[in-house]
């Protein structure tokens, strides 16, 4: 990669600081483990590093790095088949962000089925129709998806949420 790449008008390093939370959360929440979530980070930033992809928008950048994350997670969950147990989390990394959403807690008790439509839309604020493109999954599974995850949310939170 040379010094003047851009990434939707972005430096390499500005990527990075602006989306780094964003990958962190997505790694955190699918894999429920720091170090395993900081080989995943880390293999997202070089993908988009040696691979230079051409990105319409800031948009389609963030979008793109949330799918790869998603990919890097799921290849390592097939290569290591292991998770930490939730109760330890906050202790291996006390400076993830967890006041990005006070339901941080609450997604990593739901399954994994539900884990990301819940992350993407209550934490990263997407649109459904934005969660099918990143997810590649039809809109009404998303949907479906959300709303099932909603409901798991609500027993975990113990009521209806109103």
């Amino acid at each position: 990669m040379s010094g003047s790449e851009s990434f939707a008008g972005l430096t390499f390093e500005q990527a990075v600081r602006r989306y780094a939370d964003t990958v962190t959360g997505v790694c955190v929440m699918r894999l429920q483990n720091f170090a395993d979530a900081e080989d995943c980070f880390q293999n997202t930033f070089s993908k988009l590093c040696f691979k230079s992809p051409e990105f319409e928008s800031e948009e389609h950048l963030k979008a793109w790095l949330i799918r790869v994350a998603i990919n890097e997670c799921a290849e390592y969950m097939r290569k290591n088949r292991r998770a930490a147990p939730v109760n330890t989390l906050p202790e291996q990394n006390a400076s993830f962000d967890y006041e990005k959403s006070d339901m941080s807690w609450a997604l990593f008790k739901t399954p994994s089925k539900y884990r990301d439509v819940l992350y993407l839309y209550y934490c990263e604020q997407y649109k459904v129709s934005e969660i099918a493109i990143i997810l590649q999954k039809n809109e009404n599974t998303v949907k479906s998806l959300l709303k099932r995850g909603r409901e798991i949310l609500k027993s975990i939170y113990g009521g209806d949420g109103t």
